[in-house]
């Protein structure tokens, strides 16, 4: 007896539900998400079309919001690809309602809502409150490197931007002296209606090139001169301070008084550089790879209790020396509260932020750095070593320990989970302060899925 199959008629019509809401299984991430954002506050989106009611309908904003996020959690993020979902994704198709906007929209809608889809970071972070899933007594500070939306080989130092520059500039220069000469065959030459002084399309290319070049040379030397003016007030201050306490001692102290830095220091090194493409991006050493690339540096600082990211901020700085009381400060920014307990690794260490009345009120956690050798660095150990010991003595105690061994598990995973599981290694915009509002995206998406997690387990 031959075996019986069902039925195989891939002609047959109608083979989806008429109805949307039988397209997924009940508890399926979309139908979830669907209902989250269908409580979030998008005024802000709404209002934006309200001052400008031309042309066509536009897609609804909730429908492109829960696409958006949808796409982040399953790591589908680039616009084209969420078109290509539309067709061919049935929870996609669900979300859309079998609407089928193009990537140009998709980019756009992005593009023009970025801040308030960024801003939909702390909306989701209350609703974590509400849902009692925010202890707040442990959180750990951390950052990864992202990669920049930009090659590292389109860097440029410094040094390289000067002769670029000179080279662009006669080579302009003698083009347009050419043309003056020629002037007499323009027309034939050039097309009838010129006049002599436009520059063909491969040199206004190198135009558009010379003025970005001129505009990265002036970024690179007011961050210079910035640079020499705070080195030059540290200097005076710490002069000052070996003055008074000569004069309360009543005598000199022996060796070399600081220096104050010469005017030559206001000008950039030959190898600072900076990217054509994304000028805000650094080379960074990139901890996964152990090679350089062009990176941003994301921060967060994450719940002990459920991993849900309490704040989330991109910097250029490739060091997380200056980062740990910006993060402390947006968390209470957003919770209206600090932590109990902070904890971070020895990159994080910087006697000035340590040392700020704002961590009074928190049992801060940090390793401390390794003494260093001689110079500058072990001049800065030593009017520090007092807090340095403070935090060796509580590095041996056992609760300390304790506390700290919990940092790793707690945003380790975090960031694998985003950049291993979702397959996000790269920002899509360029920018800090677009860099920064979709890393916002990027967390929002994740607490979400910790809620829709949170909600499958408990049922």
């Amino acid at each position: 007896m031959s075996k019986a199959f069902r039925a195989y008629q891939p002609e047959q019509r109608l083979l989806m539900p008429l109805s949307l809401e039988q397209w997924l299984p009940e508890g399926h991430l979309a139908r979830f998400l669907s209902d989250v954002i269908d409580e979030l506050d998008l005024r802000e989106m709404y209002a934006s079309y309200e001052e400008d009611g031309r042309g066509m309908a536009a897609y609804h904003p909730l429908m492109m919001t829960k696409l958006l996020f949808y796409g982040y959690c399953v790591g589908k993020a680039s616009s084209r690809k969420l078109e290509q979902a539309t067709y061919e994704d049935v929870a996609v198709r669900y979300l859309a309602a079998n609407q089928h906007p193009d990537h140009d929209t998709l980019a756009e809608f992005r593009r023009r809502h970025l801040d308030a889809l960024a801003r939909l970071f702390v909306q989701v972070l209350q609703l974590s409150a509400k849902m009692d899933l925010l202890k707040l007594r442990h959180v750990a500070i951390d950052g990864t490197k992202i990669r920049a939306h930009a090659s590292r080989y389109k860097g440029m130092t410094y040094q390289r931007m000067e002769a670029e520059q000179r080279r662009l500039e006669e080579n302009i220069t003698e083009w347009l002296r050419h043309c003056a000469e020629v002037d007499a065959v323009e027309d034939g030459e050039y097309g009838k209606g010129c006049r002599g002084e436009e520059l063909p399309p491969q040199w206004r290319d190198a135009e558009k090139r010379l003025t970005k070049i001129r505009e990265l040379k002036r970024q690179l030397e007011e961050e210079a001169r910035q640079a020499a003016e705070n080195k030059k007030a540290e200097a005076e201050k710490r002069i000052a301070e070996r003055w008074a306490e000569e004069q309360r001692r009543g005598r000199r102290f022996g060796g070399r008084p600081p220096q104050v830095p010469e005017g030559h220091a206001a000008k950039p090194k030959p190898t600072a550089q900076r990217n054509l493409t994304d000028p805000e991006s650094r080379i960074m050493k990139d901890g996964a790879t152990n090679s350089f690339q062009q990176c941003y540096n994301a921060q967060i600082a994450a719940d002990a209790n459920r991993q849900i990211i309490l704040a989330a901020r991109v910097t250029s700085a490739e060091h997380d020396r200056e980062q740990l009381l910006p993060n402390l400060k947006q968390v209470e920014q957003n919770l209206g509260r600090k932590p109990q307990k902070v904890s971070a690794d020895c990159g994080y260490y910087d006697p000035d932020h340590l040392q700020d009345e704002y961590l009074q009120d928190v049992e801060l956690y940090l390793p401390p750095v390794p003494q260093p050798g001689a110079g500058e660095k072990a001049s800065r150990w030593a009017r520090n070593g007092p807090l340095l010991e403070r935090l060796r003595a509580q590095a041996r105690q056992p609760e300390a320990q304790a506390v700290y061994r919990l940092r790793q598990g707690i945003v380790e995973p975090i960031f694998g989970q985003i950049k291993q599981c979702r397959g996000f290694r790269q920002f899509l915009l360029r920018g800090l302060h677009k860099v920064n509002a979709e890393w916002q995206i990027i967390c929002t998406t994740h607490n979400l899925l910790k809620l829709y997690r949170f909600r499958a387990a408990s049922g």
